[in-house]
């Protein structure tokens, strides 16, 4: 059994890992990934005899602990994150998968869905996993979710910092994403998020009953007013 998974059992054998069957469309884009020779996602090898899908093991750090080597949040690390979002986007802008969007979106990128190694300057970014949810949308979305979850906005937070980090993956990323817009659309991960955690708990889904338990609704909600709060001087550092 692989640590950190809340939501999903995810079992590593030998090489590969099982895990429950995402939907259709995520196999479609890690298959259109590894055509593309982008070695920053799982590779998909199908279904196994009890209905596991099967997915390459990456080696490396995962971060799902909240205590973090320092590399994981340096600025390298940053502009290492900001750069393979922008690829794998870069990858499948016009293509089916991006539908009438803009290309296909990760949707759940944070430390703790990403495989670092040290590869003889530090833990780097590597590798990105648990693509379960996603699906076609803006640029915009990936990058602000980086932003969130990356540079850990919310309580606590120094806001003069968490602004020259927002820069520096804006810039990184490059100019494709509307920048004027990004701290708009990390406000609305933030609400999007708690109150999607509240409502399915409240429907019984036991995964997110087990993250509202932990806590989870409070948290987002407190990084949801923390940046509210802190919205004019993030803007401004941002421009």
């Amino acid at each position: 059994m692989l640590a950190g998974g809340l939501v999903n059992p995810v079992i590593r054998v030998g090489n590969t890992v099982r895990r429950p069957p995402a939907a259709p469309y995520v196999r479609d884009l890690l298959r259109h990934l590894e055509r593309r020779g982008w070695p920053a996602a799982p590779r998909w090898y199908g279904i196994d005899d009890q209905g596991r899908e099967v997915l390459s093991y990456i080696d490396g750090h995962v971060a799902w602990e909240p205590r973090q080597p320092p590399e994981v949040s340096s600025a390298e690390s940053l502009l290492a994150v900001a750069r393979l979002v922008r690829q794998f986007h870069d990858l499948t802008a016009g293509t089916e998968l991006a539908g009438d969007q803009e290309v296909a979106c990760h949707n759940d990128l944070s430390p703790k869905n990403t495989v670092y190694r040290d590869l003889g300057a530090g833990l780097r970014p590597i590798a990105f996993i648990d693509w379960d949810i996603a699906a076609p949308g803006a640029r915009i979305h990936d990058v602000a979710h980086v932003c969130w979850q990356y540079i850990g906005l919310g309580p606590g937070a120094d806001a003069a910092h968490a602004g020259c980090l927002i820069r520096l993956i804006a810039d990184a990323y490059g100019p494709a994403a509307a920048r004027t817009a990004l701290i708009e659309t990390i406000l609305w991960w933030q609400d999007r998020c708690w109150r999607g955690i509240d409502t399915a708990a409240d429907a019984g889904e036991p995964a997110m009953v087990r993250l509202r338990d932990r806590g989870a609704v409070n948290d987002v909600r407190a990084a949801y007013e923390w940046t509210s709060q802190h919205r004019s001087e993030l803007e401004r550092d941002l421009a």
